[in-house]
C-alpha cells in the first residue's frame, strides 16, 4: 500500500467517525509520522520506501487516536496561528481561527502607538497557549508584552512558546482581574480571549467538550460572563487615556457585553465580526 493510499483510506475512516476535516486531518498525521510534506512524497512510495514498516504502524496508532476525537493538536503537538506554529498539549486551550481577528485588532492597535515612535505596552489577559501574545510580540516587535494566566497546566504551555518564540514576553500567573496592577493607567492594548460559555451550553464539538480545559471555557455564572465582566474591569483600570481595549465573546453575547463594557467608562464600544461573520469581539477606547 503506498503512503497516499494509506492517507485515502484514513482519510474515510476519520469521516465516518465524524471528524471535521479528515482529508486534510489524515494528511497532516502522514505528514508529522514522515516529517515531511506529503507533497514532496513520490505517488508510489510506500512507508518502507521512506523509512521502514514501523512508520505505516506510527500512522495507524495516530489514525485511531483522531477517530476517537482527540484533538489533532494535541496527537501532533502543534497548531498553527497566524503566521506562528505554536506547541499545544492537553491543559491549554486549543487556539481557533476565529480568534485570529482578534489578535490583528491588538496588533493594529499596537502598530499606530508603534508608527508614533513610542514602544507601545500591550496585555493579554487569559493568554493561555500564548497564541495572542507572542502573535503581537512578532508582529509587532516595538511592543513590550505582558500575558497573564491562572491555570499552571496553560502556563506551562505558554512557557514553552514564549521560550521558543518570543523570550521577551514576560509571563505571569494570576487571575486577570487583579493582574498587574504596576501598570495601571499606563497600557496602550489590553486584549483577551477569556471563557466565556455558560453552563448550561455545552460545546457540541466532541474536540473541545472533552479535551480543552473546563477553565478555559466556561466563563461563571448563568451567562458565562463572570470571567469577562473582571476582564473588562481590568481592562478600565490598565488602560491609558486612549487604550484599545478588545475581547472575544460568543455570538449571543455581543449586546451584553457592549452594555458591560460601557458601564466601564469605556468608549467608542462596537462589536467586530469573525470570518464566518458572526458576532465574535468587542473593540472599545478609553476616553482620554
Amino acid at each position: 500500500m503506498t503512503v497516499r493510499q494509506a492517507v485515502a483510506g484514513a482519510a474515510a475512516l476519520l469521516a465516518e467517525a465524524g471528524v471535521p476535516s479528515p482529508d486534510v486531518d489524515a494528511r497532516l498525521l502522514a505528514e508529522h509520522v514522515l516529517g515531511r510534506s506529503l507533497y514532496l512524497v513520490p505517488s508510489a512510495a510506500t512507508f518502507a520506501d521512506l523509512g521502514d514498516q514501523a512508520l505505516q504502524s506510527r500512522f495507524a496508532e495516530l489514525v485511531e487516536r483522531r477517530r476517537s476525537r482527540e484533538p489533532l493538536q494535541h496527537i501532533t503537538g502543534q497548531m498553527a496561528f497566524r503566521h506562528l506554529v505554536l506547541a499545544a498539549a492537553p491543559g491549554a486551550f486549543v487556539v481557533r481561527p476565529e480568534t485570529e481577528l482578534v489578535a490583528q485588532a491588538a496588533i493594529d492597535a499596537a502598530a499606530a502607538v508603534a508608527r508614533t515612535g513610542r514602544r507601545p505596552v500591550v496585555v493579554d489577559l487569559c493568554t493561555g497557549s500564548g497564541a495572542v501574545a507572542l502573535a503581537v510580540a512578532t508582529e509587532v516587535p516595538e511592543a513590550d508584552v505582558h500575558a497573564v494566566e491562572l491555570s499552571e497546566a496553560a502556563l506551562a504551555v505558554a512557557r514553552r512558546n514564549v521560550d521558543a518564540i518570543a523570550p521577551r514576553v514576560r509571563l505571569v500567573r494570576g487571575d486577570a482581574g487583579a493582574a498587574l496592577p504596576e501598570l495601571d493607567g499606563t497600557v496602550d492594548v489590553v486584549v483577551s480571549n477569556p471563557p466565556y460559555i455558560p453552563p448550561d451550553a455545552v460545546p457540541r464539538e466532541t474536540e473541545v467538550r472533552e479535551h480543552d480545559p473546563d477553565m478555559a471555557l466556561y466563563g461563571g455564572g448563568a451567562d458565562g460572563l463572570d470571567t469577562p465582566r473582571a476582564v473588562v474591569a481590568a481592562a478600565a483600570r490598565l488602560l491609558a487615556p486612549g487604550g484599545t481595549f478588545v475581547m472575544e465573546h460568543a455570538e449571543v453575547q455581543a449586546a451584553a457585553v457592549r452594555d458591560m463594557v460601557a458601564a466601564r467608562g469605556l468608549t467608542d464600544v462596537r462589536t467586530e465580526r469573525d470570518l464566518g461573520g458572526r458576532d465574535r469581539f468587542v473593540v472599545a477606547r478609553r476616553p482620554g
